[in-house]
């Protein structure tokens, strides 16, 4: 080796000591002052969750020993065993048909199950909700803000709607929508379960069978079954049973198969329709000016209205909507009073209102089916109108 190759060894040993050297100063600096931590990225739901929203009441029905299967359509309906199902149609059911709410119905009257969401509300004018099971059942959903204020309550939460069952002192909690509310004008239900204003669920016997109806569903979803107790409510309505789920209740329409495999002529069919109603529609001659319309009195209209109601049996109907008013109100006034005898809600009605059980009785009491006289229907909506003020 030369001199020359001995004298830059060491210099070049130097510069690597010195560059180990800073390394190693800052690899401590960076242990001393660096923190480590970790970081949860939020991607969202997973695809499965995303598209199923009833995917952890699924699960958690499971969990609890019950078989459950998702459907699409109605068509499975024939090979569900109506004595051991329960059938949750949670879905939109704009499109079912009158056949189909046929089968549901038969379906349960043979021993099955229902559980369904109303969808509709109540159409004075129409005399219908348009929900097919809602106005077979003769059951009615208004919007709550429409109903006549409540007597302020003490309630702790008022919002949330409480189921009592018996040997349990305090009831359960449920978060249904606080927007909407069932009503029973025929009085067939057999329970229901109350917000402080409003009611949420209903259950009636059906044959042999039983429904259940629901103002919505969504506190079965995935992001609200955990709160209060909405996981055991759909456990309790469904023990003991299978579940069939399903989503949809529509049917191919003709309008959609028509459009699927025609669309051309449609398109066509549809044109001339158009350049048909243009042509027709063409102004001939001077346009005629509308006869003016005779206009009625208010009292005329109020007039005819309480005829109308008198001749389709409407002293039962004004009689039965103040007695169920009574009722709702008496409710809210002293929690459990649908579970009391009829004898005993008569002196909790009277001791609230400061009637005499008698009176109380008289005005509760169902009346005969035949045609009341004026005087008599008078004083017993007087009756009734004095105890409901009374709560």
């Amino acid at each position: 080796m030369s001199s020359s190759a001995w004298r830059s060894q060491p210099r070049y040993l130097i510069v690597t000591l010195m560059l180990a050297l800073a390394l190693l100063a800052l690899g401590i600096y960076l242990s001393l002052h660096l923190e480590r931590y970790s970081e949860t990225v939020d991607k969202g739901a997973a695809p499965a969750v995303a598209a199923n929203p009833y995917l952890a009441a699924q699960s958690f029905l499971r969990q609890r020993g019950l078989r459950v299967d998702q459907a699409n359509r109605l068509d499975i309906l024939p090979r569900l065993p109506a004595a051991t199902t329960s059938l949750l149609l949670l879905g939109d059911r704009s499109r079912m048909t009158p056949r189909q709410a046929e089968q549901v119905l038969a379906w349960v009257r043979q021993g099955g199950r229902l559980l369904f969401v109303a969808e509709a509300l109540w159409d004075e004018r129409k005399g219908r909700s348009g929900d097919l099971l809602l106005d077979r059942l003769q059951l009615r959903q208004y919007e709550t803000r429409k109903l006549p204020p409540a007597e302020p309550t003490d309630d702790p939460y008022p919002r949330l709607t409480k189921l009592y069952l018996d040997n349990e002192e305090a009831p359960a909690y449920f978060s249904f929508n606080p927007a909407f509310h069932l009503e029973d004008p025929t009085d067939i239900t057999r329970s229901w379960a109350n917000s402080s204003d409003s009611t949420h669920l209903m259950q009636l016997d059906y044959g042999a069978g039983l429904i259940t109806v629901v103002t919505d569903a969504d506190l079965w979803r995935n992001s609200s079954l955990i709160r209060y107790d909405n996981a055991w409510l759909l456990w309790y309505l469904n023990q003991n049973r299978d579940v069939a789920l399903i989503y949809q209740t529509e049917h191919d329409t003709l309008a959609n198969q028509l459009w699927r495999y025609f669309p051309q002529a449609l398109t066509l069919s549809l044109v001339w329709l158009l350049l048909f109603a243009w042509y027709s529609g063409a102004r001939h001659g001077p346009v005629s000016q509308p006869a003016p319309l005779a206009r009625r009195q208010l009292r005329e209209y109020l007039h005819a209205s309480a005829q109308f109601m008198l001749r389709h049996g409407g002293h039962q109907r004004l009689l039965r909507s103040l007695q169920h008013d009574i009722v709702r109100r008496a409710r809210q006034r002293h929690p459990g009073f649908e579970r009391l005898p009829i004898a005993e809600q008569w002196h909790v009605l009277a001791r609230l209102t400061g009637e005499t059980p008698s009176a109380v009785g008289q005005a509760l009491r169902p009346r005969p089916a035949q045609k009341m006289s004026q005087s008599e229907f008078t004083r017993q909506v007087g009756y009734l109108q004095r105890i409901r003020n009374a709560l």
